[in-house]
């Protein structure tokens, strides 16, 4: 019985260490929408634009996983789905503003990408360091560490772009990252979605 209730209060333990990690991280990615995306229209950056859409669907997805922490593992697995599906959106976003470019091609302002490229980076890589302890845990938190792990790339990629533009004074290298960045957030779609099936299927 003892083992049994000491089980049970390293589960309540885990779980608000989980909560706790998962304000902090969507505290930050909330923040760092508003700051990114202002950034990116003054820029008039489409890669800088696709970062902070990342942001803005990582700070849904905290919430939601916020709200999983505590469920079971079917429910967790279909609050995956759901952040699966974000994830889409978020690309779908995305390749609307690549078309918008293409048709009406635009300079990016280089040093706005870079500047916050590396900001975005910083941030991106302190809520990486919180969510590490977490990746393996269960569905919930490792499609967590998995949108975290994406922003990395994201952020390196747009910084690339910025040296891009300024080396050739064109937007496609802006195109371009943004191109591969849909790519990337579409691998990140089925994966999280390939997982939560696979544990909906467990489950039942």
């Amino acid at each position: 019985m003892s083992g049994c209730c000491n089980h049970d209060c390293a589960l309540d333990h885990l779980r608000e260490r989980q909560r706790g990690t998962l304000r902090i991280v969507l505290a930050i990615n909330a923040l760092m929408f508003f700051v990114i995306v202002s950034a990116a229209f003054y820029g008039d950056s489409t890669a800088l634009l696709s970062d902070s859409l990342d942001n803005l669907g990582d700070a849904l997805t905290y919430g939601l996983s916020l709200y999983a922490v505590s469920r079971s593992p079917a429910v967790k697995a279909r609050v995956a789905l759901f952040k699966g599906g974000l994830i889409f959106l978020a690309a779908g976003a995305v390749v609307a503003q690549i078309v918008s470019r293409l048709l009406l091609p635009t300079v990016p302002v280089f040093e706005v990408m870079g500047v916050f490229s590396l900001l975005g980076l910083a941030a991106n890589s302190l809520c990486l360091f919180l969510l590490w302890r977490y990746r393996h845990e269960d569905v919930n938190m490792s499609s967590v560490w998995e949108c975290s792990r994406n922003d990395i790339a994201s952020n390196l990629s747009v910084f690339a772009a910025a040296g891009g533009v300024w080396l050739t004074g064109s937007g496609w290298p802006d195109i371009a990252v943004a191109s591969c960045l849909v790519l990337l957030l579409m691998r990140s779609a089925i994966g999280v979605i390939a997982a939560a099936r696979a544990e909906l299927r467990g489950s039942t």
